[in-house]
């Protein structure tokens, strides 16, 4: 795919998109239209309170997905997936219908026995709808489809809302609303029909329908994968962010902003575009791989923008009551707040879509949708807590904006946690930030690498920064052998021994270091991982490419894995490079945003790979652009 907006013609990505959209419009037009009538109507049902019946559905609505997630992933994991997606979507127009049936007898409970099935039905498919797509996409198509999942869902959420909340209101609005959800209901299963063959993942699991049980196992799944697990807690950390914002919504927009129920819709109008703005722009800012780099950088917009949206707030109850939109909109603190939202929504899209990929590329195959559905049972959780701390604090006596600076406050505690507990997720956003401040890097021949085993990469070294730009090229993670002295700076020894560099000396320096460093690298060999050397040993004084040394010949004697030779074009000269005398000692020799280059050639097998035909074969990938 030339971009990511190219899946949208393809058969194994468009349906189940369809499917996955109208899903989440269905959800939200059926749960908005339930809560109005709750709201404005709810003397027709019952005594209790119109506050108590909202919280009440929001509680009956999530529960499902404490229940039935567990048992949803071993169905996930078990059953072929797209036959699976389209008995989910049989059952929700026979729930749908239920509705229809609860709206005609105007029977509140019935109404809300339907929201719980919706509930159900949702658990259901969220650990196939995350579990197909690393099964249909290639990996670099993994950050583009989940962007535009991300994005379609936040619109389709968007536009569900604004359907119900319309269509209710109309004369004879719950028929209306009946009519809609079937129809869309419909729509989604004719479109899951389309959906690719997904062959089950574990055809031979045993189901455990002890949801007790089964939770508990389900959980444990996503702990075998410690940066699976953490990258999981990062995103139900991110519902948890979100649901705070979200049900804060008609509250700010009311008592904050003076608005009336318009000025809700535009709230989260706006949080929705920012949403699906961030999220499409993830493929571009991540060259098509699963960049984690990208989370810190959402981690603090969520934060700085979080922190101006409180600062930015009016004071409550000062902006009158009722205001039209038009009043609103010709007032400049409310374009900063919709601002505000906006770039909130942006960075949401920065932090989210990479983890989700993440999650997706490095779970096991066989019981991936388990840890998807250990996923949703956290992200359940933490939003259950959010509605809780949220309700307590206003109880409490605080008021919206200072929730939102909590909330804002809180999340860069969680995010400097997380990112200690995982440094490789700092360590990739100052890979990103390199290539994409002081470089702009082309990458040819990607598709040399394999996805798995070990493999050595040589190439030549021009810079401080090489394997910084390798690294940020590569989709997989590279233990470089570096001179021991390199570690010595402050930025460039987080970097290095982040990723699990190895450091070396000469024999003459410290011939103790040097063996240490070689049996390193055999054991990162033997457990299948990426070794990166510099064979010349020292980074070139005058652009050339000098004599490759016969380190690399030992470290094949032992370990006779593939050769991926290397060449890095374009960074002789610049301020890293040691062109016209010391390296890093003239900023801006070239500027910013200079062009550079890696050319991968293809791998050359251990018997072959002799210095010299090394020496030749980067030489050739490099040509006469130093």
């Amino acid at each position: 795919m030339s971009s990511q907006f190219g899946l949208m013609r393809e058969r194994r990505f468009l349906p189940f998109f369809l499917t996955q959209f109208f899903g989440a419009f269905n959800d939200n037009l059926f749960k908005n239209a339930l809560v109005v009538l709750m709201t404005f109507e709810a003397a027709r049902y019952t005594t209790l309170s119109a506050g108590v019946l909202v919280n009440l559905a929001a509680g009956i609505f999530i529960l499902p997905f404490f229940l039935f997630s567990a048992t949803a992933g071993q169905l996930a994991d078990k059953y072929e997936k797209s036959h699976l997606m389209r008995l989910i979507k049989l059952m929700e127009i026979v729930i749908m219908g239920l509705g229809a049936v609860a709206y005609a007898m105007e029977s509140l409970w019935l109404l809300l026995a339907t929201l719980f099935l919706m509930g159900v039905q949702s658990s259901i498919f969220g650990p196939v709808k995350y579990a197909i797509l690393p099964q249909h996409l290639a990996e670099t198509e993994l950050v583009g489809g989940n962007a535009l999942v991300e994005s379609g869902t936040f619109v389709a959420i968007l536009l569900g809302t604004i359907a119900g909340g319309v269509m209710i209101a109309l004369p004879g609005g719950a028929a209306w609303v009946s009519g809609a959800a079937i129809v869309v209901a419909v729509i989604g299963y004719f479109a899951s029909r389309g959906i690719p063959l997904a062959h089950a993942a574990d055809a031979a699991l045993k189901v455990n329908w002890n949801p007790l049980t089964q939770t508990w196992k389900t959980i444990g799944f996503t702990r075998t994968n410690r940066t699976v697990f953490l990258s999981i807690l990062g995103i139900s950390w991110f519902w948890f962010y979100g649901a705070l914002f979200l049900s804060q919504f008609p509250g700010y927009a009311k008592d904050v902003l003076g608005g009336d129920e318009h000025a809700v819709t535009l709230l989260l109008a706006v949080f929705s575009v920012g949403i699906g703005m961030g999220s499409l722009l993830c493929e571009k800012l991540s060259g098509r791989h699963v960049e984690i780099g990208l989370v810190p950088m959402g981690a603090a917009g969520l934060t700085l923008f979080g922190l101006d949206l409180w600062w930015a707030s009016p004071e409550v109850g000062a902006a009158g009551a009722g205001l039209p939109l038009s009043t609103l909109l010709a007032d400049g603190t409310t374009w900063r707040v919709i601002f505000d939202l906006v770039m909130v929504g942006v960075f949401g899209g920065f932090f989210i879509v990479p983890l989700y990929a993440l999650v997706q590329a490095r779970s096991a195959p066989s019981h991936r949708s388990r840890i998807i559905a250990g996923n949703n049972i956290l992200n359940a959780l933490f939003m259950v807590v959010a509605a809780g701390m949220g309700a307590g604090l206003l109880a409490a006596g605080l008021e919206i904006p200072q929730l939102i600076l909590i909330t804002a406050l809180l999340n860069a505690c969680v995010a400097i946690y997380i990112f200690t507990l995982v440094p490789e997720f700092l360590l990739r956003f100052i890979v990103w930030l390199l290539v994409h401040t002081a470089y702009r890097l082309e990458v040819e021949g990607e598709e040399h690498i394999p996805d798995e085993g070990p493999v050595l990469i040589v190439a030549n070294h021009v810079s401080f920064v090489d394997a910084l730009v390798i690294m940020a090229a590569c989709r997989r993670p590279i233990r470089f052998v570096m001179d021991h002295q390199i570690f010595r700076w402050p930025i460039l020894s987080f970097a290095f021994r982040t990723s699990g560099a190895i450091p070396i000396a000469s024999a003459r320096e410290d011939a103790a270091m040097m063996e240490r460093a070689f049996e390193r690298v055999g054991e990162a060999l033997d457990a299948g991982e990426v070794v990166g050397i510099f064979p010349e040993g020292r980074i070139t004084a005058d652009g050339e490419l000098g004599a490759f040394r016969p380190g690399v010949t030992r470290i094949l004697e032992r370990n006779a894995v593939p050769v991926i030779p290397m060449a890095l074009q374009g960074l002789w000269g610049s301020f890293f490079s040691r062109k016209g005398g010391a390296a890093m000692s003239r900023p801006f020799r070239r500027g910013i945003f200079n062009r550079i280059a890696l050319r991968i050639g293809p791998a050359v097998g251990a018997s072959q790979a002799d210095p010299d035909t090394l020496r030749e074969r980067v030489l050739c990938l490099r040509g006469d652009k130093k």
